[in-house]
């Protein structure tokens, strides 16, 4: 359940810390840090053997769980749900990135003289721009439609 903050290098996710070394970052006990592995606040990666090995983000994590906690009085299930809340807010950060990207691809796709083509009840074609529906004429035959895009 471990949230991001901010955009993180590569070597801030390498697990490389054992829970003495973290804790000690992170100025707390290292039985504070076990705690949260059992409560899903911060999970650090283990080994084959099954110690944890916490990485430079975990240590940043565990002093943002601290400061919640002590500073701000919040409780643990309710820095469990903020970090998941953060989690979401990632996602959707990275889904509207990606969908922006798709958008700026179509256009950039449809700007170089492809048009969007829909067929009418009646059979006609009409042209359409990017991201516009055909309207819908009520009648026999207007339950479906078809959209084509043409690259010439």
């Amino acid at each position: 359940m471990a949230a991001r903050q901010g955009k993180s290098r590569p070597d801030d996710e390498a697990a490389v810390f054992v829970i003495s070394v973290a804790a000690e970052l992170a100025g707390m006990h290292a039985q504070t840090l076990r705690q949260y592995d059992r409560l899903g606040l911060v999970t650090p990666s283990r080994t084959r053997g099954g110690g944890r090995r916490y990485s430079a983000r975990d240590v940043e994590l565990l002093r943002q769980v601290q400061r919640l906690s002590q500073d701000e009085g919040v409780s643990l299930a309710g820095i469990a749900r903020i970090l998941e809340l953060e989690n979401h807010v990632d996602a959707l950060r990275s889904r509207v990135a990606e969908l922006t990207e798709e958008v700026e691809r179509l256009r950039a796709t449809t700007s170089g003289g492809s048009r969007i083509f829909s067929v009418g009840p009646g059979g006609e074609i009409l042209a359409s721009r990017l991201g516009e529906r055909p309207r819908r004429r009520p009648g026999p035959g207007s339950a479906s439609q078809a959209l084509v895009l043409w690259r010439p």
